[in-house]
């Protein structure tokens, strides 16, 4: 099986200098002879052919690739059902139902036993500081992870539980999840960034019956005491009349109290400890990991889940108030995001690939966990920050671990720019062979960097555009595959078909600008909101009947590439008093350096309320990418009459 071409996410409303000097580097660049060596890229006639496959014989294409994983049971009716159209009933999409499978069995016991890789490290894990190193193999990482299965049916979970995770970057927080996906128990990892109330939000939402989290961890140069915050979690819950059961509390910056045969992981000690900090501990609630583990066994049969039981709750931060608890399926799920990172990152036996979002994003789950382990790839885990304790540090662990494909931030990548290109070629770089952009739309000026510095003119940028809700790439390059417009999205994955609509809801044919949409399922796609079916049905479906709304603009130029202007309700549609009307009129206009924004992008509107009507009590304000945004926003606000 083949896949398709070259080409990236975005730039969000680019200009329009930016955008042609793209179009001018891209009719003169193509991928150098020595990069064009991708052993599961197609040529380009072959990608049509087999999207072609993909969009209108669903069933022939995903069922050849199913046949590479593990089922208990065969998918005994029709592989593959759906609806997207809210006048003809009720929203669903269905893969595979009623065939069942483990996705914790598929990416360990069947890399273990079935393809013999059980001595391949899995992960090497970079702690905050670059001497806090170790490594765990696919089977030591299976025992850990059935040991900690064992751990959570002694404490009473079972499948269709909801686990609430609140842990740093390290190798335990892979554990829980796969220990979880191995019982049929949602997880619902929640970013170590986010406050207490975020996390109490989000315990209630989805009633999780038990709390994974740490002591502590350093973030650069900031203690984070976890412990403190996730014990102020559940006493809201508490005085909400939720009280979670049972905390378990992984002893990460403590690790050195351990004795060696205490640390099931056995990891080193931390070089940097806070010998001061105060663990609060309440007795009955509060559980050790490490004693927990001591009298765990090490095997633990898989429950064998339908395709269609869910896998996770991940919450998108929300622009409106209350957080959406997307929810992503155990079979459709594991076939995409293997695919994806399969073919995305033209993954080979011998790489090392790291992706250096955290395991509390969509891009964690998908691209550091799952779709990694599913292909038996080896990764890097990455609790640090890009700057600690100096700038070089990425290119610092590229050469320690020889990375070949490296997946990160366009924030990351134009934070590095402005120190020059010093801090990167002091290092070698050379076992580079594939960078990828995620998270956000990136400016031409930054990929041109990206490549010319960070990737030495030789590597091919797979900038890809994907969401929470899709599970993977939905628009992305193939490496070394087509020439690139840096800035620009590019053809959709197998199985993804795009349209452009106008407000009218028509769809757009060659050239135009419009509603990003999705004519038909992907397996990946979400399946609903927790608990709010009507949610996920008026969000993604309502406005345009029969097709999945992205929320995002997008314009299509003469030559098929696709360019994301933004977020639908990022715009102002800006026009004389006659077109408009005066009822349309802002009563004030102030300028403003940003607007307060989630990390992916998306507008706060209730805090942009707050500020209109000068009210500082904003609630929950862990959720913004930059909060000095506000600051600013505040300080600068137009003096209004009350």
């Amino acid at each position: 099986m083949g896949l398709p071409e070259e080409r990236g996410r975005s730039g969000r409303g680019s200009r329009a200098r930016e955008e042609a000097g793209a179009r001018s580097w891209a009719r003169s660049w193509s991928p150098p002879p020595e990069i064009i060596r991708c052993a599961h890229v197609p040529s380009q006639q072959r990608y049509a052919e087999l999207h072609r496959l993909s969009v209108e014989n669903p069933q022939e294409f995903w069922g050849d690739i199913a046949k590479e994983f593990y089922w208990k049971t065969p998918c005994p009716g029709p592989f593959h059902q759906y609806n997207f159209d809210v006048t003809k009933g009720r929203i669903f999409i269905e893969w595979m139902k009623g065939a069942t499978t483990n996705i914790c069995y598929n990416v360990l016991d069947r890399i273990v036993h079935e393809k013999k890789l059980g001595d391949k490290v899995a992960f090497y894990w970079e702690g905050n500081e670059p001497e806090d190193t170790t490594q765990i193999t696919y089977r030591e990482l299976l025992v850990q992870v059935c040991q900690f299965s064992n751990v959570l049916r002694k404490q009473g979970i079972w499948k269709g539980d909801r686990v609430a995770i609140y842990m740093p970057m390290i190798p335990e927080l892979v554990v829980a999840m796969l220990a979880c996906a191995r019982l049929g128990a949602l997880h619902s990892i929640v970013f170590a960034g986010f406050s207490s109330e975020s996390l109490c939000e989000r315990i209630l939402d989805s009633s999780c019956s038990l709390l994974i989290t740490a002591d502590a961890f350093y973030r650069g140069e900031k203690l984070v005491n976890l412990k403190e915050l996730a014990d102020e979690a559940l006493d809201k819950c508490r005085e909400k009349g939720f009280p979670v059961r049972c905390c378990i509390v992984v002893k990460h910056l403590g690790r050195a109290e351990l004795g060696s045969s205490d640390s099931p992981s056995q990891s080193p000690p931390l070089k940097r400890t806070c010998p001061n900090m105060q663990i609060s501990w309440n007795n009955g609630v509060d559980f050790w990991w490490h004693e927990l583990m001591q009298d765990a066994g090490d095997e633990c049969e898989p429950e064998w889940c339908d395709a269609e039981d869910p896998l996770f709750i991940l919450y998108t931060s929300g622009s409106t108030g209350k957080p959406k608890g997307v929810v992503h399926t155990v079979g459709g799920y594991m076939l995409y995001v293997a695919t994806t990172f399969k073919y995305v990152f033209d993954f080979h036996a011998e790489d090392v690939f790291w992706c250096t979002a955290d395991i509390g994003w969509i891009t964690g789950h998908s691209y550091v966990t799952y779709g990694p382990l599913a292909n038996g790839a080896t990764s890097v885990l990455f609790e640090g920050i890009p700057t600690h304790p100096d700038v070089s540090r990425l290119w610092s662990v590229v050469d320690k671990y020889k990375v070949t494909k490296f997946y990160t931030a366009p924030t990351a990548i134009r934070l590095l720019m402005k120190s020059g290109d010093g801090p990167v070629t002091k290092h070698s770089r050379a076992s580079l062979k594939v960078l990828g952009t995620v998270g956000e739309p990136i400016n031409p000026e930054a990929w041109l960097w990206y490549h010319r510095v960070v990737g030495d003119n030789h590597c091919p940028i797979v900038d890809t555009f994907w969401q929470t809700e899709t599970g993977g790439h939905m628009l992305t390059p193939l490496p070394g595959a087509t020439r690139t417009k840096p800035g620009s999205a590019t053809f959709p994955f197998f199985g993804v078909a795009p349209a452009i609509l106008n407000e009218a809801g028509e769809e757009l044919e060659g050239e135009a600008e419009g509603y990003l949409v999705f004519k038909q399922p992907w397996p990946g796609i979400m399946r609903t909101v927790y608990g709010n079916h009507e949610r996920f049905e008026a969000t993604y479906f309502k406005k345009f009947p029969g097709y999945y709304v992205t929320g995002d603009g997008c314009r299509r130029d003469k030559d098929g590439y696709y360019w994301i202007t933004g977020r639908i309700d990022d715009m102002l549609n800006v026009s004389v008093r006659e077109k408009i009307g005066p009822i349309a009129t802002p009563d004030f206009i102030q300028n403003a350096p940003g607007l307060p924004k989630t990390r992916s992008g998306k507008i706060m509107r209730r805090v942009l309320r707050k500020i209109a009507q000068n009210d500082h009590d904003l609630g929950d304000t862990s959720t913004v990418a930059d909060p000095s945004v506000i600051t600013q926003l505040f300080s600068h606000r137009c003096q209004t009459i009350q």
